[in-house]
């Protein structure tokens, strides 16, 4: 959960992006790194593979305001698409204070979105989290791609709980910002109301 540094003034929150491989967490995350000022973010820590474009995580903090006079800053993480690193999905999760789902938009990817959704909900779990009750979106992402599903169909798969939900070109920026502003506004909500 978010962690108050009481002599800086400053509320950390943990944001995690979770989805299949491939489906556009590390972009997202690439087009806020180069979209935002930079007074305010940190630097962008990117871990990749030959198979896999996120090892271990992407981290940025972001500064989004401030709560009771505390800066507030939003450290974003993405997973590791593949199961084979589950253990890092695992570890990455600890202590998350909102989760974006990104799925990939492609028919073809149906069963890799839902796949990984139930693996959230494990991996959550283990942390004695309940994604019900967690700050959570959802975004539909590669909506360009000739094959990508309509995103009422998706919906009915993908979003059972009537979370927001976006559709999105990440490579491109569309609802890339939209996604995070949601999640964000959804755990500083969650803040206030714990204060």
């Amino acid at each position: 959960m978010s962690f108050i540094n009481y002599s800086s003034r400053e509320i950390n929150c943990k944001i995690v992006y979770y989805g299949p491989g491939l489906c556009g967490k590390t972009t997202n995350l690439q087009y806020v790194y180069n979209k935002t000022n930079p007074d305010a973010k940190g630097k962008m820590i990117s871990l990749a593979t030959e198979t896999e474009r996120t090892l271990f995580f992407d981290f940025l903090p972001l500064s989004m305001g401030e709560i009771h006079g505390f800066k507030t800053r939003f450290h974003l993480y993405t997973v590791p698409g593949q199961v084979f690193y589950d253990a890092s999905r695992k570890l990455i999760l600890k202590g998350v204070d909102g989760v974006v789902f990104v799925a990939d938009s492609q028919v073809e990817r149906m069963e890799a979105n839902l796949e990984s959704l139930d693996n959230l909900r494990d991996n959550l779990e283990d942390h004695g989290f309940n994604l019900d009750d967690l700050p959570f979106v959802i975004q539909y992402n590669k909506q360009d791609l000739p094959s990508a599903a309509p995103v009422e169909e998706l919906e009915k798969l993908l979003n059972t709980r009537n979370v927001p939900d976006f559709p999105a070109v990440a490579i491109s920026g569309e609802g890339v910002f939209p996604t995070l502003k949601s999640v964000a506004k959804q755990v500083l909500v969650e803040l206030k109301r714990k204060k």
